[in-house]
């Protein structure tokens, strides 16, 4: 890589961030504000790179993003306990992995947040449609195009982009802003 392509990755980069529709991001903070000052939880979910995202995030809720002083939120990343994921995958096969969560935590009214750059990870789509069933609230980050996801997830945030790192670049950008926005309503 040289100088020439970094300057054009980063610019790629920021084009596709500034290209996130801010009232969705708005909305979407403002919808699990609500649920969380109901007492409702959060439960993420994602593959890969988007498992740690979704860890990444359930920390931003669970400890905080810039405000010491308020209280924790009820976030569980379902990536997080490897002894349920391998044994839910050797069990009852990947693709259940995240469903076995949900049936076991998700409560109507909470938040599964599904964090897919192709909307298509067979493990996340059963997920959220269990979580549907349960009339969960349905929130799904993908990439350009949604995917299966699409459709499927009550609300969507489709990054602009083919390209992976870039789109999971943005679902930790969009993070960040619903996590200041919950911050601030709950605070």
């Amino acid at each position: 890589m040289k100088k020439e392509d970094i300057i054009a990755y980063m610019r790629e980069g920021s084009e596709t961030y500034f290209s996130i529709n801010p009232n969705k991001i708005y909305k979407i903070a403002k919808i699990i504000s609500k649920q969380v000052i109901k007492g409702k939880k959060i439960l993420i979910m994602g593959n890969g790179g988007s498992s740690i995202d979704a860890q990444h995030l359930a920390g931003e809720f669970v400890g905080m993003f810039e405000n010491p002083k308020r209280k924790a939120l009820p976030a569980l990343a379902l990536t997080s306990n490897m002894a349920i994921v391998t044994a839910t995958g050797n069990d009852f096969g990947y693709e259940t992995t995240f469903e076995r969560q949900i049936n076991a935590f998700a409560k109507e009214g909470d938040i599964v947040l599904a964090l897919s750059t192709s909307g298509n990870s067979k493990n996340v789509l059963k997920a959220v449609e269990r979580a549907n069933k349960l009339k969960c609230i349905t929130v799904a980050f993908t990439g350009r195009h949604g995917g299966k996801l699409n459709g499927v997830a009550k609300y969507m945030i489709r990054i602009d982009s083919d390209r992976t790192s870039i789109i999971q670049e943005a679902h930790v950008i969009v993070g960040h802003i619903i996590s200041k926005i919950v911050e601030d309503d709950i605070s």
